[in-house]
């Protein structure tokens, strides 16, 4: 990789960074000639991998940006507010310690704004899922070049429907890979807004979140730990 995710513009491969991770539709083709159609097929998967990190790049922008301001107010917040009182203490400007008291008081709202908001995690976040979809979009163009040359090369190993296999499979794990970074990703934010004050806001407004259910198949309530279950004695027989 000739340069980081954190040094690229965001662009517009194929369309709108803007847009949700939606994806294209998948392209629906004559498997009369499998070469062109399996280059069509990886130039779709290519394409929807470029929108995805253009999409992080891009959402990160203004995060990082936000990010950075708040954290600028609270280091001179903190500054201001050990400094002022200081001053006003020998003499230097006298009457600011009350002034010193309201910028310690800002730059404590600007770093509960930030980690409220998720600013600085969430921009990480995104550079992170950037650089892990392109390095693993270089293994898969190497992957791809590779199986090429194996056919142009030769001599091919199986027949004609092995070697479409080979590069379905190829396509299939890139794209099931690139679906469970975002999909980790995805989990990372809930997991940092369910740790905040979100699930208070959700049960002021009768929204609770949903508690999971553990199902039994037989039916029965689980035992308390370190309990055996007691087998069920048999009658004994009747005589004759």
């Amino acid at each position: 990789m000739s340069q980081q995710p954190e040094m690229q513009p965001p662009g517009s491969p194929g369309g709108d960074v803007h847009r949700d991770l939606t994806g294209t539709p998948f392209p629906l083709g004559d498997w009369g000639e499998p070469a062109e159609r399996l280059d069509e097929l990886y130039r779709w998967v290519e394409s929807n991998a470029l929108r995805t990190t253009e999409w992080y790049l891009s959402d990160r922008v203004w995060k990082r940006r936000s990010a950075r301001i708040l954290r600028i107010g609270t280091a001179a917040g903190v500054i201001a507010g050990a400094a002022l009182p200081l001053l006003d203490l020998t003499g230097v400007a006298e009457g600011t310690a009350g002034w010193g008291y309201l910028s310690l008081l800002l730059g404590a709202a600007c770093l509960a704004c930030d980690r409220y908001f998720g600013l600085t995690s969430g921009w990480i976040r995104d550079v992170a899922t950037a650089q892990a979809v392109q390095r693993r979009l270089q293994a898969l163009q190497f992957d791809w070049a590779s199986e090429s040359v194996r056919e142009v090369l030769g001599p091919t190993e199986g027949t004609a429907s092995e070697a479409a296999e080979r590069c379905l499979g190829v396509l299939r794990r890139f794209s099931e890979d690139v679906t469970e970074l975002v999909r980790a990703e995805t989990a990372d934010w809930m997991v940092e807004f369910r740790s905040g004050p979100a699930p208070l806001a959700l049960q002021s407004v009768g929204v609770v979140p949903a508690r999971a259910e553990s199902h039994h198949p037989s039916g029965r309530f689980p035992l308390p730990p370190g309990t055996r279950p007691n087998m069920p004695r048999q009658r004994p027989p009747e005589a004759r």
